[in-house]
């Protein structure tokens, strides 16, 4: 028997991250104890261009599926898209209990609704505990830059794991608790088997700063500003929504909120009680009854999204603002990593308009703090709970392994890096990496998911560099042409530039050509007329362009 499916029938507990272990985003792990399973977040991650076509990433279930009778339930423990986006595109082949906090569940019920899903959401306050078959999870509000935040402290049979998904230590958040210190201290003194932690900015020193500032340095930015200003973050930023909202109401601006995202989590923010004293914002349709020197608009797209609205603006795409040369747009955010070629096209594009870019790195202003812990607060948490083992989580191997490092450095007693698909045996007795399983990633593909290696995505891939060739001709019974040759080329040839037209009279020469040395019994076999023409067709572009395009070869007998 397979050690993946052993773990099911022998005492012990495990852990598994599916996803998010070796990339941002697509974050997906598991706990087996004692034949049970845990899952915890779901969540999507933002296709490169090494998947033309594609927006979104979405960690595969399979495992979890193929297991579904041992699966008790997922918690998420946040509202980012990164932990939860995955949900209402994977839930139908989970069919399990879902366990958040109030906002959390807020923004998930309004994803189902999205796409015609009834699911109902066990809502688990902050500082509860919620019994989930051998599981205990106890969710520990964190601070974050999303409200509701909560880390978990799982009590099994076999030991105690603190899951700690993402945090920080913000001394005074704009919205949301405060990282409760004194449950995880008691979970230190009961005693920890393993933390999986988060691994976002185990590289920096220090730490990761507070939102209270970022209202603050807003307010001194938007000081020095004339005319319009644009604020870009994540949607999901809520406590940065309101660090906006302070800033320009301080400034004697009203605030517009452009981007569908955007507009979906204010809502549950206000049906959450969370937005109390924000005034409320204006339309788009008011924008262009206020002054210039009135406006701050907060928009999505703040990781060069193509569709997001920033994207749109940079590019004059969108109806509802205009950017004029003098205005500003503020870069409230971090790039995460892969995105910069994104981000730079739209400040190409925006900075071509005469608008003024600011970004944290451009200004000594505070505009942005980022919602991971940074060396110092990792320190303080492995030093309340004392864990035996750190098992890094969240971001790439160069994180992974500086977080391993680091926790080496603090006195933790062992440390296991992962790649997802790795099985961690946690207890009983020492603990350590025993087997792996495959794991996978899907891709949205516009009305349908499909495997992240599927053919069709490969094919678009290749497409990009090697354009295509379109051969179709009709013969007799005796293999003579009939009519013309019909030759379509894509992304090879421009007809409107002089002298590429006779290329393609040429191409159609050699197809003539490749006929022509043909014996008429060979003349008899389409099967062989096509993949004669199809290699010679390859070859000649080739020689003439450098380039080998994918080539189909259509012949019909007549």
């Amino acid at each position: 028997m397979r050690t993946a499916e052993k773990i099911f029938s022998e005492d012990g507990l495990f852990f598994i991250p599916l996803g998010g272990s070796e990339q941002f985003g697509v974050n997906l792990n598991v706990y087996v104890c004692n034949g049970e399973m845990l899952a915890v977040d779901c969540g999507i991650g933002f296709a490169n261009d090494r998947f033309p076509g594609i927006d979104l990433l979405l960690p595969d279930p399979e495992f979890l599926e193929q297991h579904r009778d041992e699966l008790k339930g997922i918690i998420i423990t946040h509202a980012h898209e990164d932990h939860i986006g995955a949900m209402p595109y994977i839930w139908e082949r989970l069919q399990c209990p879902i366990y958040a906090s109030p906002f959390t569940a807020a923004v998930l019920r309004r994803k189902f609704e999205e796409r015609n899903l009834n699911v109902a959401i066990n809502i688990v306050d902050p500082g509860d505990t919620a019994k989930i078959g051998g599981f205990e999870a106890q969710f520990v509000a964190v601070s974050h830059s999303v409200p509701d935040t909560c880390s978990l402290i799982i009590k099994t049979s076999e030991g105690r794991v603190v899951h700690s998904g993402d945090w920080n230590l913000d001394p005074s958040p704009v919205t949301g608790k405060p990282t409760d210190a004194e449950a995880f201290k008691a979970a230190g003194k009961e005693g920890v088997l393993a933390y999986v932690g988060d691994s976002t900015n185990a590289e920096v020193n220090g730490r990761s700063g507070s939102e209270a500032d970022v209202a603050t340095g807003l307010e001194k930015e938007f000081k020095k500003c004339e005319g319009k200003i644009a604020v870009t973050t994540f949607s999901s930023n809520i406590g940065r929504v309101i660090s906006i909202a302070k800033a320009a109401k301080a400034c004697d601006r009203q605030v517009a909120v452009i981007g569908r995202s955007l507009h979906r989590m204010i809502g549950c923010a206000r049906d959450c009680g969370m937005m109390d004293g924000v005034p409320d914002f204006v339309t788009e349709d008011d924008l262009g009854y206020l002054p210039d020197d009135k406006i701050v608009v907060i928009c999505t797209g703040s990781q060069g999204e193509y569709r997001a609205a920033l994207g749109k603006i940079s590019r004059g795409d969108f109806k509802g603002l205009k950017l004029n040369p003098g205005d500003t747009v503020i870069f409230s955010a971090r790039a995460i990593p892969g995105n910069e070629t994104a981000i730079n096209t739209v400040k190409n594009n925006l900075s071509a308009g005469g608008v003024n870019i600011i970004t944290p790195r451009d200004t000594k202003n505070t505009i942005h703090v980022s919602g991971h812990p940074c060396r110092d607060e990792i320190a303080e948490m492995l030093q309340w709970i004392r864990p035996k083992v750190v098992v890094p989580a969240h971001g790439e191997r160069v994180q992974l392994d500086a977080h391993a490092e680091f926790a080496n450095d603090c006195q933790v007693p062992q440390t296991l890096v992962p790649s997802n698909g790795t099985i961690i045996r946690l207890a009983p007795g020492t603990p350590e990496i025993i087997d792996h399983i495959e794991t996978d990633v899907l891709a949205v593909d516009q009305k349908r998911i499909i495997k992240a290696d599927h053919q069709s995505i490969s094919a678009r891939r290749k497409l990009q560099y090697t354009g295509t060739v379109h051969v179709s001709l009709a013969l007799d019974s005796r293999g003579e042409v009939l009519g013309k040759v019909k030759l379509e080329t894509v992304g090879l040839l421009d007809l409107s530039n002089a002298g590429e037209e006779h290329i393609e009279d040429n191409l159609i020469k050699e197809v003539m050509d490749i006929l022509d040395d043909m014996t008429w019994e060979d003349r008899l076999e389409d099967h062989f007329i096509e993949e004669e023409l199809r290699i010679g067709v390859r070859r000649f572009c080739d020689h003439l362009l450098g380039i080998k395009p994918k080539t189909s070869v259509h012949v019909m007998r007549v």
